[in-house]
């Protein structure tokens, strides 16, 4: 016996209404923290800006390098910390290989005649290695480096002016991408500029969401000792200084400078920054009371983008239940978005939708990298380190 079609009309309603709802709440929520929070954002670091108060005041600092298998890129990592305008005499330096494999070691010992100190540990992960050098060094400000950038001249000096602040517990520098050779370099730079650009304005008004591992500053008193297995060193130590009453900012005038990653590397460099964010949530969840300070911009600048791929699949689900001609708008629209991604490797590079079809790829590729951030509920954390290949000279 089949449904009357008033009947059958009448039950449709509730699931087209179920689905334009989730529609339109998800497809808002993407658009407030892609485009909507920056924003308020801008609005927000005009309206109640804190300038950091600077002075010239040469501190000593302890500079510590954790590496593995850094062979290739070591020597020109300590050239680039020797060329620092900045008084030898002022700076420690520390090189602790996390269980290298190959040359790392004995090119670090081929400077201890220039004063670097070196230690080895076991393999165990940069917090680890962390864990037991940073209490072998003995200056006023802690600076943690990665082995992969190059710093500018300058960059150390001009970290250590904003510490003229006593409410300043750790500074970061700028990271500036070198110019890509592909379209798909191009488009993964572009990434970093919009995060450089919410982090400029997230320190005008008061703090970062920590601060980037291949810099960063912290007053060595501020110290705390990582839990097992943290992926993000350059979060959590921070964040213990930010709930402490201090400012955790950008400084742009200290610049340091890297080659662009390739999408592959760029994917699985964005899951251990996801997992990092699921991850900080367990160790911190102060994040999300009213003891955070910054909560609108952490949940806005970090976590809401943690959303966005789950909000992505919704939109596609709840396009099936649309009225006839929205699903058909609705699955067309999204058809020819994912569609681009999925030829954009294909195009040659001079093809004039490239730029178009290259950065729709890289969004939808950053956005599985973000679903696949979950598996740190499921796999022990260190099995998401995975090494970031950027293009070198």
């Amino acid at each position: 016996m089949g449904v009357h079609p008033q009947i059958a009309s009448l039950m449709l309603m509730p699931v087209q209404t179920f689905s334009a709802v989730v529609f339109v709440l998800c497809s808002l929520l993407i658009l407030y923290v892609l485009f909507g929070y920056p924003v308020l954002l801008w609005w927000m670091a005009r309206r109640y800006e804190k300038p950091v108060q600077k002075d010239g005041k040469l501190r000593s600092v302890s500079i510590v390098i954790a590496v593995r298998n850094g062979e290739k890129l070591l020597e020109r990592k300590l050239r680039s910390i020797f060329a620092l305008n900045y008084p030898r005499e002022l700076m420690e330096i520390l090189i602790v290989s996390d269980g290298s494999e190959d040359r790392t070691d004995e090119i670090a010992r081929g400077f201890e005649s220039e004063g670097v100190r070196f230690l080895r540990v076991p393999h165990g992960g940069k917090a680890a290695a962390l864990n037991i050098a940073v209490p072998l060094v003995r200056n006023e400000i802690l600076l943690l480096n990665d082995v992969r950038q190059t710093l500018d001249t300058d960059s150390l000096r001009n970290a250590m002016a904003c510490f003229g602040d006593p409410t300043v517990g750790a500074v970061t520098a700028a990271t500036y991408i070198h110019e890509g050779e592909t379209q798909e370099e191009e488009s993964t730079s572009l990434y970093w500029k919009y995060e450089l650009w919410l982090r400029l304005q997230m320190t005008r008004i008061d703090s970062t969401f920590g601060c980037s591992g291949a810099f960063y500053a912290i007053r060595k008193s501020l110290w705390t000792p990582f839990p097992p297995d943290t992926l993000l060193d350059d979060v959590y130590l921070p964040l213990t200084a930010f709930f402490k009453g201090y400012r955790l900012v950008l400084e742009p005038t200290s610049k340091i400078y890297d080659y662009p990653t390739v999408l592959e590397s760029e994917f699985r460099r964005k899951v251990r920054l996801q997992a990092g964010l699921y991850q900080m949530l367990r160790l911190m969840p102060a994040l999300l009371s009213s003891r955070n300070r910054m909560r609108l911009h952490f949940l806005s600048g970090k976590y809401g983008r943690l959303l966005v791929p789950y909000c992505l699949i919704a939109i596609a689900l709840s396009t099936i239940g649309l009225p006839p001609l929205w699903r058909g708008l609705a699955a067309g629209a999204q058809f020819l978005f994912y569609g681009a991604a999925l030829v954009d490797p294909l195009m040659p590079g001079k093809f004039p939708l490239k730029r178009i079809t290259s950065a729709i790829r890289t969004f939808v590729v950053l956005m599985a990298a973000s679903l696949a951030g979950v598996r740190v509920f499921f796999v022990p954390p260190r099995r998401l380190w995975k090494e970031a290949r950027a293009r070198s000279t």
